[in-house]
């Protein structure tokens, strides 16, 4: 595992940066693209992703940047980097480049985000913005990729078998795969 150099922290913004998460092994793709600003943290980066997917803040996460993870302080490995000790401009070094982030260890949702583009500031801007996203989150502890795809069949087959019934009834029969709300998003983000 390669270990980080400290770098002095950027104290005033120089870009902001277009994001597109995206949850790994569901078909069709579960999707949001944000925008923020280079001068927030790792963790700031984590509680954007939360709000934006739809997940609950319920488990520990972390990111895989260049062969270092980094992760909440206190949680998981010891030798991870601390999160809130690494702004997006100390790891974020150019446009397309990759790198994974991994929520709920027992689940194992998997996202692969990329850093798109390289955004000039404006001022008009509120920044974090989620500007677009495609399919609703799978539930919290519904088994990962697996799990949610039995949860889906089980949301419309015409004769459930009783593990079916369970998942129906765990998430009271109100899951639409296909909503995505982004103004809800925002708002969330701004309240």
């Amino acid at each position: 595992m390669a270990t980080r150099q400290k770098k002095k922290s950027v104290q005033v913004p120089t870009k902001a940066i277009l994001f597109k998460v995206q949850l790994c092994r569901i078909k069709p793709t579960i999707w949001r693209r944000v925008v923020l600003l280079d001068d927030m943290s790792l963790g700031r980066l984590h509680w954007v992703i939360q709000v934006a997917m739809g997940w609950q803040f319920e488990h520990p996460h972390s990111f895989l940047i260049d062969d270092t993870r980094y992760e909440e302080k206190g949680f998981g490995y010891s030798e991870a980097e601390d999160e809130s000790d690494v702004t997006l401009a100390e790891v974020i070094t150019s446009e397309k480049q990759k790198f994974l982030y991994t929520y709920d260890f027992g689940d194992d949702w998997e996202h692969k985000i990329v850093a798109e583009k390289f955004l000039p500031l404006l001022p008009s801007n509120k920044y974090p913005v989620c500007v677009g996203g495609a399919r609703a989150c799978p539930p919290e502890d519904c088994g990962g990729p697996y799990g949610y795809l039995d949860f889906l069949e089980a949301q419309t087959t015409k004769t459930p078998t009783e593990a079916q019934l369970v998942f129906r009834e765990w998430h009271n029969g109100k899951f639409d795969p296909e909503h995505f709300d982004m103004d809800a998003v925002n708002k969330r983000l701004h309240g």
